[in-house]
């Protein structure tokens, strides 16, 4: 049987997490940064460690089955790739940015020098809503671009936007971008085994994202928890041995999980445990 090829993030912001959901899914991952391929036959893949920004040309031209990569690194490639998963870690936001009260409005940018790593995203942007302007690339911090007269404005990566207040730079506009890691393979291709590796890597982001809860609650109670622990598919109830008492088991949000135990022991409820879940199949 022939193995799936996988293209992982080899170093950038993206690696250690890419190769964390991985491992999280059962698979082999390597231990030696300077290692390029690892196969984990008994899983029936073969991974390719490479630059986040060459991913997606790879997978679209076939070369490789599957990528993990920044959805922003994918709309600037321009590879015939598409994203079929979102994977919930690497977000950020593309911006524009200009010194200090001087623009306002996108508008404002008709004629100007825009300086940014990633030209294929900011011309369609640009292209899309009319506004002609030159793009500028730049690999690389881009913030002193404007100071040294080889822009009028920068398109780049906004997080708290400090480096920017530090460059006497701030954001105005829309948001160009929002971007994450994202799972891509060729469009229109589903290659054989991915739907395995699709499923495993699904299985890890709902375990990321819920716990398991358990509770005890008198018969006469469980239409009001069952209410707020609704779980995935509906609880499980079982009578405990204790009369009029039943046991439920139900999946519920991370987030809030606190707030509902609260709630739950209003109630009635009492032994309230959470579990965290390391993997699942739904």
């Amino acid at each position: 049987m022939s193995l799936l090829r996988i293209a992982v993030p080899n170093k950038g912001s993206l690696a250690q997490s890419a190769a964390d959901i991985l491992r999280e899914s059962g698979y082999r991952q390597r231990d030696d940064a300077k290692q390029l391929t690892l196969t984990d036959a008994e899983n029936g893949v073969e991974f390719f460690y490479l630059r986040p920004r060459d991913i997606a040309l790879y997978v679209g031209e076939g070369t490789l089955d599957v990528g993990i990569t920044g959805r922003d690194l994918l709309s600037d490639s321009g590879a015939k790739a598409e994203e079929v998963l979102s994977l919930g870690f690497g977000r950020s936001r593309f911006r524009f940015a200009g010194p200090i009260g001087t623009y306002t409005d996108l508008s404002e940018l008709a004629g100007t020098r825009i300086a940014t790593s990633y030209v294929g995203v900011v011309s369609a942007f640009l292209e899309e809503r009319g506004v002609e302007a030159e793009v500028v690339r730049l690999d690389g911090a881009v913030e002193t671009s404007i100071q040294l007269g080889v822009a009028d404005v920068i398109a780049d990566v906004v997080e708290t936007g400090s480096t920017l207040r530090q460059a006497g730079l701030e954001v105005f506009g829309e948001t160009i971008l929002e971007s994450e890691a994202v799972l891509v393979t060729r469009s229109g291709d589903v290659p054989p085994g991915f739907e395995v590796f699709r499923r495993r890597i699904e299985g890890v982001l709902v375990a990321r994202a819920y716990v398991m809860m358990d509770y005890d609650i008198e018969q006469a109670r469980v239409t009001e928890a069952v209410a707020l622990t609704p779980g995935i598919e509906g609880p499980t109830i079982a009578p405990l041995h204790r009369e009029g008492w039943v046991a439920v088991r139900a999946m519920v949000p991370r987030d809030g999980a606190q707030r509902l135990m609260d709630e739950l022991y209003e109630i009635g409820a009492r032994g309230i445990l959470l579990t965290d879940i390391h993997a699942c199949r739904l």
